[in-house]
């Protein structure tokens, strides 16, 4: 689960981590006020979607008075952000988050994530703030400090100051640095998250370090223990089909493609999308219905993946453990009927009760294509999708 900015940094803040004095505002007018308040002159005036790249798309702007903050957020609110990581629809804008201009000397960038390589926590930092990580990974890799954090222990000292030195911060600034990992660090924990993101943290003119952007993802499997987090959640920001899923409790996300995708497991759901790629296809969707997805759940399923006007053919890969063949079948017919779906079906299943869910395909009077196994089902997907 993505959160806003203005929530990320108020979870920091509560562990310690010093972030610009600002406030949330939806109107031109709670804009001009916040501005007013701050009483700094200069402020800032930031989209909040879930995306990065904003500056660039015009999301972030300095306002030099109260009456230009409200003017920028009379511009802004509303308006189509459009970045590399929103694709082409872009996000529409509906809140603000005005802070008070600071006096920036430098920029550095600070992540924490979990890296299954690692088997933890790893904590990531580079002198090149404000600037594209991936970019900076892919043009100068050296650029990028890592610190892998041994889950049991947690970040100790002398890890947050060997970062500190290596970004080459000022001794007076180490102790600084220390604090404000450790307090990176706790947020993560503390809230299960699997990713934190500080770019830019930035060293101030009067000698402070402050969280001048923020980013966090949390686990979704963790929410039940946090559902103060689960209440931040923002719909508006999410494709409304995700959301459909989510009340399924089906884990959904649209893609481009025409082939539409119903699979159990997400490692066999990342399979079935390289194996329509590699039979000349593109998949639609990435739908993982779980090992033990219920008949109501298959037709919420099918619902979604019908409701995208992109797919012409779709592609079930199930291996029947906890969710039988038959079951799976059952549901298949019955959403068939139900919606009257009129794209082709393929299907491929084995494991648990197989001959009897094929036996209720080929009794179901239905026209379904069953295939043998998971290159011939995505071949005739893909064939059926180019009809």
């Amino acid at each position: 689960m993505k959160i806003h900015e203005y929530q990320a940094k108020q979870i920091l803040s509560k562990h310690g981590v010093a972030i610009p004095r600002g406030q949330l505002a939806t109107t031109g007018e709670q804009a001009r006020a916040v501005a007013e308040r701050l009483g700094t002159g200069r402020v800032v005036v930031k989209a909040q979607i879930h995306a990065g790249g904003r500056g660039k798309a015009g999301g972030v702007k300095l306002a030099k008075s109260p009456e230009d903050a409200e003017r920028i957020a009379n511009e802004m609110l509303g308006k189509r952000l459009v970045t590399p990581q929103t694709g082409a629809e872009g996000r529409v804008v509906h809140k603000l988050l005005v802070e008070e201009g600071l006096d920036i000397r430098r920029e550095i960038y600070l992540g924490l994530l979990v890296d299954r390589a690692a088997a933890g926590p790893v904590l990531m930092a580079s002198a090149a703030g404000g600037m594209e990580i991936e970019e900076v990974a892919k043009e100068k890799p050296e650029a990028i400090l890592r610190e892998a954090i041994a889950p049991g222990f947690g970040l100790q000292a002398f890890q947050a100051r060997k970062i500190a030195f290596a970004l080459g911060l000022a001794p007076e600034l180490v102790g600084q640095a220390v604090n404000l990992l450790s307090g990176i660090y706790r947020a993560f924990v503390d809230t299960d998250a699997s990713l934190v993101e500080i770019n830019p943290c930035i060293v101030t003119g009067d000698g402070r370090l402050v969280a001048l952007d923020a980013k966090m993802n949390f686990d979704d499997n963790a929410l039940y223990r946090h559902p103060e987090l689960a209440e931040l959640r923002d719909l508006d920001e999410e494709a409304p089909l995700e959301v459909e899923a989510s009340k399924s409790k089906l884990n959904y996300i649209k893609l481009d493609g025409n082939v539409g995708c119903m699979v159990n497991g997400a490692g066999l759901a990342m399979a079935t999308m390289d194996i329509i790629q590699l039979s000349g296809g593109s998949p639609a969707n990435f739908l993982d219905v779980g090992g033990g997805a219920s008949a109501d759940q298959v037709k919420s399923a099918f619902r979604i993946l019908t409701s995208d006007p992109n797919v012409r053919a779709v592609f079930i890969n199930i291996f029947g453990g906890i969710l039988r063949c038959d079951v799976l079948a059952t549901g298949v017919v019955n959403a068939a009927r139900e919606l009257s779906l009129k794209v082709p079906i393929v299907v491929r299943m084995e494991g648990t009760n197989v001959e009897r869910g094929r036996q209720i395909l080929q009794e179901s009077g239905l026209n379904f294509t069953v295939a043998e196994g998971m290159k011939d089902g995505a071949e005739k997907a893909v064939r059926l999708a180019s009809a």
